[in-house]
Parts: structure tokens; C-alpha cells; sequence
């Protein structure tokens, strides 16, 4: 199997308005998948899609193979789902929770458990109610990590945590597998711990899947392009579609050029705006998607304005 998932046209629909909406796309097995976008883009709804926990309206996925309307107790002991909104047994304690899952799943580890749980610091005997957020989600993690699942499935798993937690989250996502590579699939708008995670990116908004790519060619491909004028004349702003305006400043004229891995980018750059001090620099993802969440923002208000 080349893909853990597989979504064809995938949608949801609640009344008239499309919360996922004909996305296909694929997330390669043995990576880390990251799914990223504005609050409401879609990305919560794509994942109960993803975990059957509602149908769609349209389109099909395919999880581990199967179909996702159809998934049974044996392929979901082949995934570990955690959610930010995930509801734990607050009356046990970890070790109560553990003893009472480990039954369901005959690949459960006990060596990994033990070794997870010294890890990430999950040996207090209080109910899990006691327990702060970031300790919850960590025995939530655990508890879905100790069986070795082939696909693990993260939604918003770092909101609202600590600096801390996150990196003993992200530690035992890439730290772990060892001999039991596991695919991952996260959702989040936390770009800085998704840049340390992901080797695949995915850019949902307003339910459209906008692209899915590696990390690696998404970084080629975006580049902040400053014009600077040499005598102080006005530029005109640019004309590409590719070419994301970011304003100007004093003499200098900003914009990102999307297509910047395009063997003729920076002649064509050169040409547009001839006998300028023209500066090209690489942007950090978290950089590239405050430009794409402006730049989707500023389409969905055209959009309101034009159906006005």
C-alpha cells in the first residue's frame, strides 16, 4: 500500500453550505501528513469523514484500504485517533485507562507502554479529571500510541498547550515508531510544531483542498520578492497570478511569488521590473501560510462584496 489515505471527491454538506467540499487527495504511508488552515476551514469535518464518524454527502475515502463509511473493529485497531476535544474516563487514573484499553487491541506493546508512559511523565496515581489539559492529552496519546498503530490520526492535538508538552508530544510521535513505522496525519493551525513534524503539507480553506505537497517543494516554490526603486519612481503592482501583492513601503515594493520553483522565475521577475534592486528571499512555512490565509481571507470578503 503506497497511500494510508485516500479521499476521491470528497464532501459534506450540513443545509446548503459545503464544509468539505470535493477534496481528493492522498496521504503517503510511513510520513507525517500535516493538514493545515484557518479555524473553520474544514479540517475537523475532513477527519470525522476520515474516521466514519459522519458520512459524506459525496465523494468516498479510503482508510488503511477501506472504505471509510465501512470501517471495522479490526481496522480501527490499525489507527490511533486523538482530538483536542476528545473525551477521556475522567474517573480513572492513567494506569486504570490503560488496563481497560490495552483488551481491545492485540498488538498492544507492553514494553512500549511502560516506556512511553516514563517518558512522557504519566506515572501520577491522581483521576484524570485532577490532571491538567496538556497531561490529559498526553495519556491520550499514550493510550492510542502503545498498540503500534499503522496510522495515527492527530486533530488540533497541540491547542491552548504548553511549550513543554509539545515537545514531549512531538518526541514520542518521531521517536518512537522504530521497527513499526507508522504514518501520521495531523491538523492543526499551529505552524511552528507542524514545520518541526511534517514532510507533507495540505492547505484546506473554506473546505477546498488548495494543494497538497512535500514540505520540501513547498519551500522551493515561495519566495518574498522586494523591489526596491532606485530613483524613487512608483512601481505597478504585480500582474501574475502567482504573484501575491504584500504592499508597498516607501520605495520598496513587496510581493510572494508562489511559482518562485519555476525554472524561469526570477527572469521572469527581472523583466517585469528592469533596471531595479530586486531581493528574493526564502519564507518559513509559517510565513507561507499567514500569506495564503491573507490572501483567502481577502477572496472570501470579494466574494461577499460581488454576492452582495
Amino acid at each position: 500500500m503506497t497511500s494510508a489515505i485516500e479521499t476521491q471527491g470528497l464532501t459534506r454538506c450540513f443545509r446548503r453550505q459545503a464544509a468539505v467540499d470535493g477534496i481528493t487527495m492522498q496521504v503517503p504511508a510511513g510520513g507525517v501528513f500535516a493538514l493545515i488552515g484557518p479555524n473553520g476551514a474544514g479540517k475537523t469535518t475532513f477527519i470525522k469523514l476520515l474516521m466514519g464518524l459522519i458520512r459524506p454527502t459525496r465523494g468516498s475515502a479510503r482508510v488503511l484500504g477501506r472504505d471509510s463509511r465501512r470501517l471495522d473493529p479490526s481496522t480501527f485497531a490499525r489507527i490511533g485517533y486523538v482530538s483536542e476535544s476528545q473525551r477521556l474516563p475522567d474517573w480513572m487514573t492513567t494506569d486504570e485507562l490503560l488496563r481497560n484499553v490495552r483488551p481491545f487491541y492485540p498488538t498492544w506493546d507492553d514494553a512500549l507502554c511502560r516506556r512511553l508512559q516514563r517518558d512522557l511523565g504519566l506515572t501520577d496515581r491522581k483521576r484524570l479529571r485532577a490532571l491538567s489539559r496538556g497531561t490529559r492529552m498526553k495519556a491520550a496519546l499514550l493510550a492510542s500510541l502503545a498498540y503500534q498503530p499503522e496510522l495515527i490520526v492527530l486533530d488540533e492535538p497541540f491547542t491552548g498547550l504548553d511549550p513543554l508538552v509539545r515537545d514531549e508530544l512531538i518526541a514520542a510521535l518521531l521517536e518512537l515508531p522504530g521497527a513499526h513505522p507508522w504514518t501520521v496525519l495531523v491538523s492543526s493551525h499551529d505552524i511552528e510544531e507542524v514545520e518541526r513534524l511534517a514532510d507533507w503539507i495540505g492547505f484546506i480553506d473554506r473546505g477546498r483542498l488548495l494543494f497538497a505537497e512535500p514540505v520540501a517543494a513547498l519551500l522551493a516554490r515561495f519566495r518574498l520578492v522586494e523591489v526596491v526603486s532606485e530613483n524613487g519612481a512608483a512601481f505597478a503592482a504585480p500582474t501574475l497570478p502567482a504573484w501575491v501583492p504584500q504592499g508597498t513601503a516607501g520605495r520598496t515594493l513587496r510581493f510572494v511569488d508562489t511559482q518562485h520553483a519555476a525554472p524561469d522565475a526570477a527572469e521572469r521577475i527581472q523583466a517585469a521590473y528592469a533596471g531595479a534592486d530586486i531581493r528574493m528571499t526564502p519564507l518559513s512555512l509559517r510565513e507561507i501560510f499567514v500569506t495564503l490565509a491573507r490572501e483567502a481571507s481577502a477572496s472570501s470578503r470579494s466574494d461577499v462584496m460581488e454576492a452582495s
